[in-house]
């Protein structure tokens, strides 16, 4: 075993056997039927044994899975946990870090495959969730400073008409319209400039000069312009996004070496057939750069823009609203919507670079 992989093991033999040995719960009472303490008890022996014994990989995976269920169905019984239910809590984390590890371990093949290169981030983010479950039930926060993630997925599965209708508003209508309109005006403004020298030194620094405008300055005076639907928030994202798509094309278009320009002089290609065939293929990689970046800022310009006026929906008016009425499990379901609808943004983007720029080392190298 590595280092890390062994002071996983004592962690998990040492948190299983004084997690039994001490109290859990603030009670003083054990809060674990006798499956359960089997369970931990020969958890506990067997991770200090393995320094003698070769224990199987997934072992360690169904031995935090187990755990994490027990711990998980014992928190209705409980008011606040005691220090044997903290000791278990890291038991199982270090087991199920444990798992990672040894996953990642077992070469090159096995780590290319698709099933265990989804299987460690999705193992990680459950554990994530499970983690802030029991904590925020085992130390007894409330409610209104954090919710527990059951909480929040109630909300998601109540309230799902009026979370459609807010991600209507805001990411199919100002996300989407501001970010093509963004991202492909700065794509145009890009090329002007690369074509024209006096406006590389007049739009460039006009470009560097709108990007340090502050969102909350701005977001006002564009609900002014624009009115209170969501036009006013596509003017926000196009701000927010000009400027990165801007200089990463710029300096994509910088990227494509001399000897090559050359080349294509010399088969007397003028310069569009210079940008279509050899420019703008070496800058993709910027481009996608850019796009990237953009998905991510532009869902938050747009739900910063809805603070400053919308009409009664929108993922930004709903979490202010909600704020006020302290209904904080509203709040992080409409983060939680926001979140995944940022990252499936953020991945289609990704899949799309991949399919274009699959000549790329980058690529080459994923």
């Amino acid at each position: 075993m590595t280092r890390i992989q062994s002071v996983l093991a004592v962690l998990l033999g040492v948190g299983c056997l004084a997690g039994l040995a001490l109290p859990a719960s603030s009670a003083g009472e054990s809060i674990l039927d006798v499956p359960a303490v089997a369970l931990f008890a020969v958890c506990g022996v067997a991770s200090l044994a393995r320094f003698r014994v070769a224990v199987p990989y997934w072992i360690d995976g169904l031995i935090s899975v187990l755990g994490a269920v027990t711990l998980l169905a014992a928190l209705p019984e409980i008011e606040r946990a005691g220090v044997g239910y903290w000791a278990l809590l890291l038991a199982a984390w270090a087991s199920g870090w444990l798992f990672v590890e040894r996953l990642l371990e077992l070469g090159p093949t096995v780590r290319q495959n698709g099933f265990v290169r989804l299987l460690v981030p999705v193992y990680f983010g459950i554990w994530i969730l499970v983690v802030w479950e029991a904590v925020v039930r085992g130390a007894g926060i409330p409610s209104v400073l954090l919710p527990p993630p059951s909480a929040i997925g109630v909300r998601l599965l109540t309230s799902g008409a009026v979370l459609w209708a807010d991600f209507q508003q805001t990411f199919l209508k100002a996300v989407l319209v501001g970010y093509a309109l963004g991202c492909g005006s700065a794509f145009l403004c890009a090329i002007a400039i690369d074509r024209s020298p006096f406006l590389q030194r007049g739009l460039l620094p006009l470009g560097n000069f709108v990007s340090a405008l502050p969102i909350i300055g701005i977001a006002p005076i564009l609900v002014m312009w624009f009115g209170f639907d969501w036009p006013s928030k596509a003017a926000v994202v196009v701000v927010m996004t000009f400027f990165p798509m801007l200089v990463n094309t710029v300096a994509g278009l910088a990227a494509s070496g001399s000897m090559e320009r050359d080349l294509m002089r010399t088969y007397a290609a003028g310069y569009w057939q210079t940008l279509f065939k050899l420019r703008l293929p070496a800058a993709a990689p910027f481009i996608f750069n850019a796009l990237k970046i953009n998905s991510t800022l532009a869902l938050i310009g747009a739900i910063v823009a809805e603070f400053f006026g919308t009409p009664t929906v929108g993922m930004g008016f709903r979490i202010s609203t909600e704020v006020g009425r302290m209904n904080i499990d509203m709040v992080w379901a409409e983060i939680a919507v926001a979140a995944v609808a940022g990252s499936t943004f953020y991945g289609v983007v990704t899949l799309v670079e991949r399919a274009t720029t699959f000549w790329h080392p980058s690529v080459r190298r994923g």
